[in-house]
């Protein structure tokens, strides 16, 4: 399976799929065709089976951050040309990529340096787990701008990471929170010296990469769809999922393995 893009890199080994931002002049900012080709590059994975992938990896490249939202040259700029109709399809494109993210059955790692903020910290909300090093910075900055918090979804995502109140005080004020505070919250899973930060993350992707994909990928599912649910209807819900997954040959293979004392061999 090939997913490429012109505005990023990708590297598969060992059922991870590693997409590094690749703009390390502009701290890896995006443009229109960046967020376009990475909405495309999750929705394939959601598409297709591609059992060649169990996992993703997203970073950024060069020393300065992972991503410092939109490009304030090619995208903030040339919105002052669009009317209201250019604009909403503008966000609603934006909110696509954050989206297919949270769709994709794969899971999804974000490995966190320096500068995180605006697009780029709401594209690591939508990551299923946060690695960060010490010197990581996030913001949603969208207040600062004059617009929003509520943007590509992080209004809906970060109270359900760090609760209402906390949420509440960094989307309004739009102000940075270091790594140490990040984890504290919650913001992030862990904090690794910077020097580690990529073997880290590559191992917490390789280890849900050897992990059984399809019971991941209902887990995935189910998060998402519980929030709209009460709890009568997501415990019939969680009952057909867990049978479900009781009939998929991943379930007796653990067993089997764990009889033989061996490592399992998932589909």
């Amino acid at each position: 399976m090939t997913i490429e893009g012109r505005s990023f890199r990708t590297h598969t080994e060992e059922g991870v799929l590693e997409i590094t931002l690749d703009r390390p002049q502009r701290i890896n900012a995006l443009t229109f065709e960046i967020y376009a080709e990475l909405r495309d590059a999750f929705r394939a994975l959601a598409r297709d089976p591609h059992p060649d992938v169990r996992a993703v990896l997203l970073r950024g490249a060069g020393e300065r951050g992972f991503c410092s939202g939109g490009d304030v040259e090619d995208i903030i700029g040339k919105l002052f040309e669009r009317d209201a109709a250019g604009l909403l399809e503008f966000t609603r494109m934006t909110g696509a990529l954050v989206g297919a993210i949270r769709r994709c059955p794969k899971p999804v790692v974000a490995a966190l340096h320096g500068v995180t903020c605006g697009a780029g910290a709401v594209i690591a909300l939508a990551a299923d787990l946060r690695i960060a090093t010490p010197e990581t910075r996030i913001a949603f900055l969208f207040p600062q701008v004059g617009l929003s918090g509520a943007d590509m979804g992080a209004a809906w995502l970060l109270p359900r990471i760090v609760g209402l109140g906390i949420a509440s005080e960094l989307l309004l004020e739009g102000q940075f929170v270091d790594a140490a505070r990040a984890e504290r919250i919650g913001l992030v899973n862990a904090v690794v010296p910077a020097e580690r930060l990529l073997d880290e993350a590559r191992e917490r992707a390789r280890r849900l990469a050897s992990g059984p994909a399809f019971a991941h990928a209902m887990t995935k599912r189910m998060l998402e769809s519980e929030a709209a649910m009460d709890f009568e209807a997501a415990l019939e819900a969680e009952a057909q999922a867990q049978a479900l997954c009781m009939m998929h040959p991943d379930f007796r293979e653990a067993y089997e393995a764990r009889k033989a004392r061996r490592p399992p061999r998932f589909a």
